[in-house]
């Protein structure tokens, strides 16, 4: 995977999907998580602690060779995309919340994505002191990720058209990317592609699903209200495949086609499982408040 492709393009791919990411934010999407505490509260406490807890438990019972189960913890760590906010607008969330979590996530994945994929390197591989994301590879993660959302950020303040204008080709690139990345991982591993989702295949679905119910159930049953829910349900559920993917295979980073493998997997499973969940959660209007 040492290749211009690999140590170059996928860097420059992943920030042009963070600057895609940036024209659409402000700094009154960050202000946002004051005026939705709950919510928000909730919503990154499960990202950031429960997911990869439960990630962790998915694949210790499945017993996943040990590549898999790093990637499935870095995907696990990953925060949300742009694609959450999408389908949060489809079906009815609160598309404000979800700009604002995928904001916040982002930054804070810079700090939790490391400790997450070193403690996860340590328990399943052995050598892992060489694999596992340290300091110098921290700032390179910081450099692709949040970078490219504070050069989108500066460019929406100062030049809000030519951010306007910009998104929308931004934002089409970032889907070539996103399947030209799957694509790519997908065939270096041809021979062992159809091994790979056979082992990881249920482990993918599982914690998608779980993901979901989580990010939702979990708000709701703190008194949150459907359209906050559905936010977070989207935000937690969809991750940052893209985000995952380049962590792997980048020679700067992991370098590790096989870690890449269930972030490829789950960017095809989470589409069909996401819309699946937003008809589920939007069947019955709720009940409007009494008077």
């Amino acid at each position: 995977m040492d290749s211009p492709l690999t140590t170059v393009g996928l860097p420059i791919a992943l920030g042009i999907i963070m600057l895609g990411l940036g024209l659409g934010l402000t700094v009154a999407d960050f202000r946002r998580v004051v005026a939705f505490p709950k919510p928000a509260l909730i919503a990154l406490l499960c990202q950031a602690l429960l997911l990869p807890v439960l990630c962790f438990g998915i694949v210790v019972a499945l017993d996943l060779q040990p590549a898999l189960a790093v990637g499935m913890m870095l995907l696990a760590a990953s925060p949300g995309g742009t694609t959450a906010n999408l389908y949060s607008h489809l079906f009815g969330g609160h598309v404000a919340l979800n700009v604002t979590l995928t904001a916040v996530n982002s930054v804070l994945a810079v700090v939790t994505l490391p400790v997450v994929v070193n403690l996860s390197a340590s328990y399943f591989l052995e050598g892992a002191g060489s694999i596992g994301l340290q300091f110098d590879k921290v700032v390179q993660v910081f450099a692709i990720v949040l970078v490219p959302v504070a050069i989108g950020m500066a460019l929406r303040a100062r030049f809000p058209r030519l951010a306007d204008r910009l998104g929308r080709p931004v934002k089409v690139l970032s889907v070539i990317v996103l399947v030209a990345v799957i694509a790519g991982t997908i065939l270096k591993e041809r021979d062992n592609v159809v091994d790979y989702i056979v082992a990881v295949g249920v482990a993918v679905l599982i914690f998608n699903v779980v993901s979901l119910a989580i990010g939702y159930g979990a708000p709701r049953l703190a008194g949150v209200g459907r359209r906050e829910s559905i936010a977070a349900g989207m935000e937690i559920g969809i991750h940052n495949s893209t985000l995952a993917i380049t962590i792997a295979v980048s020679p700067a980073l992991l370098n590790n086609t096989e870690m890449a493998i269930p972030a490829a997997v789950y960017g095809i499973v989470m589409f069909f499982t996401a819309a699946a969940f937003g008809y589920l959660v939007t069947r019955h209007k709720e009940p409007a408040p009494a008077a």
